[in-house]
């Protein structure tokens, strides 16, 4: 199953043709030869349709990726995103109804330390790295993970509890399978993220 209705999955289908898969370098940060078209078009069609579609969605949105590999696509500082990973697999996820997860959207974050487990009560594919200060939503579209970190940041705030947040998700995913129609909190962030959020700790005594 999929959190994707069919009407957006033929308009992501046409977007894999899109200019935007041409010519993308396999790292920033490598001398690797590009990628070609026909070869981007070829490593995706061996991905799982899931991945695929949240491909297109994203480089019809931003753009190609700044890194690409046989298992990844990832954007960096894209949007209001410090990253975004597509993976070529697929993880088994049934909260609020059963579908997988492939896509990861990160933004700068700091989460108190009493506040972790609240977060992974509300949803374990919401994941806050504390050192370098990253709270992280992993689905398979965008306003998913768009609804998962603002009700993330709602929970970790105390304005709504684990309860009211997982109500609140579900809500929100349901109306949006019946009509096609995104909640406010899945459409951008309801907040302004810091600029860096990283927490490095403090030596310990030896």
């Amino acid at each position: 199953m999929t959190l994707l209705n069919l009407a957006t999955r033929v308009r992501l289908a046409a977007a894999i043709g899109l200019a935007a898969l041409t010519m993308v370098p396999a790292s920033a940060q490598s001398p690797t030869p590009r990628m070609s078209e026909s070869e981007m078009r070829a490593m995706l069609a061996k991905w799982p349709m899931s991945a695929q579609m949240a491909a297109a969605d994203m480089m019809k949105k931003y753009g190609p990726p700044q890194e690409v590999t046989a298992e990844r696509l990832k954007w960096r500082n894209n949007g209001p995103w410090k990253y975004t990973i597509i993976s070529n697999y697929e993880t088994p996820h049934r909260f609020p109804a059963p579908h997988t997860d492939v896509m990861t959207q990160a933004i700068a974050y700091r989460v108190p330390a009493a506040m972790f487990d609240d977060l992974a009560a509300f949803d374990g594919s919401v994941t806050a790295d504390r050192t370098q200060g990253h709270l992280a939503a992993r689905c398979e579209m965008e306003g998913a993970n768009f609804l998962a970190i603002n009700l993330a940041h709602d929970v970790v705030t105390r304005r709504k509890g684990v309860p009211a947040a997982r109500a609140y998700y579900a809500r929100a995913i349901s109306a949006f399978k019946k009509t096609g129609l995104m909640d406010s909190y899945m459409q951008r962030l309801q907040f302004t993220p810091p600029r860096r959020a990283n927490d490095p700790d403090i030596p310990a005594r030896m």
